[in-house]
């Protein structure tokens, strides 16, 4: 039991989930077992550590969490099996079944996720008010920056320089696509593809652990968004500084 509620919180904490809901999980997955007689978890956002009495005898393990990425669907799955677990009767076995299951759940087609990638930078220049030729541009930055960051990520190199190299080629884009569409704006083409790289799910888990009191957690997520803004920020403003001086 130790070890499940350990791989619910590495699973849950992989994919992007909030500290109280990993801490949550993990309880009511040990608690599930009659012969828990006390749980305890202590969930930060780069490691957990969980601890169960069983027979007057203390269990602890501490556990690294070396990835996280954004998968919501794990996350659903993971929380309906720490209710379900509570309800109807399940082994130990079957609960590691289930649970390889949910590490086996099918993510989105890459094609899919360029799509709606090019759509996201097409509506946001929309939103920005661009005109025709600069949705239409988007849409094409969009396309080629999904595609880019999905092949940094095969490469395996870190989000920081993942995020230099997108920002930097967006900037790169928009000023070839000005310099071919004169009436374009480079500042909605580089606004439009760039929001494709703002971490908003590190900024709103830092918001949402800080009012939960989760302030270790808050404070390492909150360093990672500003990092990955840094990141962006710096790949935009080095091309962009080189490009229009020349």
């Amino acid at each position: 039991m130790l070890e499940i509620g350990i791989r619910v919180g590495n699973l849950l904490m992989a994919s992007g989930a909030e500290v109280y809901r990993v801490e949550d999980t993990m309880i009511r997955i040990c608690k599930a077992c009659k012969d828990v007689e006390l749980v305890e978890s202590y969930v930060m956002a780069t490691g957990i550590m969980l601890t169960i009495k069983v027979n007057g005898i203390s269990h602890t393990r501490i556990c690294r969490v070396r990835s996280r990425s954004t998968n919501l669907g794990v996350i659903e799955e993971v929380n309906a099996l720490s209710r379900q677990v509570q309800i109807e009767d399940y082994t130990m076995e079957e609960v590691e079944k289930r649970l390889d299951e949910i590490e086996q759940l099918p993510t989105y087609p890459a094609w899919l996720t360029i799509l709606f990638g090019a759509l996201g930078a097409a509506a946001f220049a929309m939103f920005f008010n661009g005109n025709n030729t600069e949705i239409g541009m988007s849409f094409a930055i969009g396309f080629i920056i999904r595609v880019l960051m999905i092949q940094l990520h095969k490469l395996g190199m870190n989000d920081f320089i993942d995020n230099v190299i997108g920002a930097g080629t967006i900037s790169l884009l928009s000023i070839l696509i000005h310099l071919v569409f004169p009436k374009t704006s480079i500042d909605t083409l580089v606004i439009s593809g760039i929001m494709l790289l703002i971490p908003g799910l590190a900024i709103t888990n830092a918001i949402r652990d800080t009012l939960s009191g989760d302030f270790i957690s808050a404070t390492a997520r909150a360093m990672e968004a500003c990092i990955l803004a840094c990141a962006i920020a710096l790949g935009a403003g080095l091309v962009l500084g080189v490009g229009l001086a020349l």
